[in-house]
């Protein structure tokens, strides 16, 4: 049988379009069990922020489903991936095991120093040196897992998880 080298990234890319928040009183599954990883509970609703629970959830089934070991945040906080792995530069990130953290909300934000404050996280998925735009590929954009930019300017940081 031929083994085939795969990423969180290859796995997030396949879970894209079939995880995404239900409508009304409904929650996706999925979702609610990424925040039980997080240690949220599992009445936890689908539209609380979900961005790190998801790129959680994709280390976990990775690292169960490669038994190669990779480190996760265990936290919903998106900063929290500031802490794991080692940085790289945006212009040496590779799609794979590479997790973007950025700044959130409007107004003058923490740097990365400070990791209890709003962020998103996902995964590495490109960038635009034209635009000086980050594409990541996470969950809980638009309600999804989807790739989406990013202007540079809001990036944190970038760690290599593997």
């Amino acid at each position: 049988m031929t083994q085939h080298a795969a990423t969180p990234f290859d796995l997030m890319q396949r879970l894209a379009g079939d995880i995404r928040e239900l409508p009304g009183e409904q929650h996706h599954p999925a979702i609610q069990w990424a925040h039980l990883l997080c240690g949220l509970g599992a009445e936890t609703p689908d539209e609380i922020a979900w961005c790190s629970s998801g790129l959680n959830l994709v280390v976990w089934l990775f690292t169960k489903a490669s038994g190669q070991q990779v480190p996760r945040s265990k936290s919903a906080a998106a900063r929290s991936w500031l802490a794991l792995g080692r940085p790289v530069s945006v212009e040496q990130a590779l799609a794979g095991f590479d997790v973007v953290i950025l700044k959130r909300g409007v107004g003058t934000q923490p740097g990365p120093e400070v990791l209890d404050a709003p962020g998103h996280v996902g995964l590495f998925a490109g960038y635009d040196r034209l635009t000086n735009t980050v594409h990541v590929l996470g969950a809980n954009q638009g309600n999804a897992i989807t790739v989406a930019p990013f202007k540079d300017a809001n990036v944190l940081g970038v760690r290599r998880l593997a």
